[in-house]
Formats: C-alpha cells, structure tokens, sequence
C-alpha cells in the first residue's frame, strides 16, 4: 500500500519514515504531509507483517525521533489509537479488560493459521494509543515471536515509560502481559 505525499520545500522524496506517518509531521525546515485511505499499522493487524517485529521496533523508533519532543510522540500515539477499529460490544467483557490500566481496556485475541491477531479498545484516549502501539509490534506473530521479544527493552528503547505516569506505565505493562499469557496460553 502506498501513500502520496507532498512536501515543502518540494524536493523531498518519499521514504519508508515518511509513508509509515500517518499524520501531519513538522520537521524544521520540512513539512511533509501523507496521505492515506488505510493507515499503514492497521494494515499489519489484518495480514500477516512483512517486517520481523524487532524491524517494526525500529520503524517505530525511527519514527518517534523524527517527532522530536514527547509533546509530538504522546500525540502520535493518541493518533495510532484513533485508527483502531472500534471493538464488537460482545467483545467488551469483563474477562477481556486488561487489570491495572487507568483507564479501562479490552483485549481481545484469537488464533488462526499459527499466529496471534489482536483487537482493542479503551475509553481514554491515551490508552487506546498505547494499545494499538502495541498490536502494531505484536498482532499477526507467531506465539514464539512475541514470547521471545524483549517487551521491556523495546519499551525504553521507545522511551514510553518514562513519558507515562507512573500508573499509565503501569498499564502500558499490563497489556504486555495480557498478550504475553495469550502467547502462552496458546503456545
């Protein structure tokens, strides 16, 4: 799937970090705008991911440097949570919300064909970001995959904890976990 972009001060070529943004992004000197009919991480959340997920992480980090402050990376995140699909009610249990979390969220996840798909929602805008951050790094894997990948280390590699509250951090733990017992559970 492709993007068309458009750019000030023309000149500026599309790139990898460019299509994968999928809101406006101000770098000094550079305004590039993409425009997309599907955001590109929900596209990894409906086929299975082309790139490993620690080459997702590094997309990911790529893209939270472009964005400079956290100002810009916090709002990203929100943004990532707007592109969610909205969660079937009848996936809105009690067994399916996460504990821990500030706010209230769902996780709803299922196998098929080996690996891992994830559905999500919360009622906070913040959280609803975090969770769909973390389906872009693990929905679509395989159980070993996700059980084998450093949840932790990626996180403070991103730099999210340490922008979080204390209890927000918390929770961005909690998801993890979530998926990692379904890992496991189904592993």
């Amino acid at each position: 799937m492709s993007g068309r972009l458009t750019a000030e001060p023309t000149g500026l070529r599309e790139s990898a970090k460019a299509r994968s943004l999928s809101r406006r992004l101000v770098v000094p000197c550079v305004r590039a705008v993409v425009h997309r009919t599907v955001p590109a991480y929900l596209a990894g959340m409906v086929t299975a991911p082309t790139l490993s997920i620690d080459e997702t992480l590094a997309e990911l980090v790529e893209e939270f440097d472009l964005l400079g402050d956290w100002e810009g990376r916090i709002e990203y995140v929100i943004d990532l949570g707007k592109g969610l699909a909205p969660l079937p009610e009848a996936a809105r249990t009690e067994a399916n919300k996460v504990p821990g979390c500030a706010a209230q969220v769902w996780l709803d996840g299922r196998a098929a064909d080996g690996r891992l798909w994830f559905d999500a929602d919360s009622d906070s805008a913040l959280s609803k970001g975090n969770i769909a951050l973390l389906l872009k790094l693990y929905s679509g894997r395989t159980p070993a995959e996700i059980l084998a990948f450093d949840a932790r280390a990626a996180l403070d590699r991103l730099g999210l904890p340490g922008a979080l509250t204390r209890q927000r951090a918390n929770g961005l733990n909690s998801m993890v976990g979530r998926i990692r017992e379904t890992a496991l559970a189904t592993g």
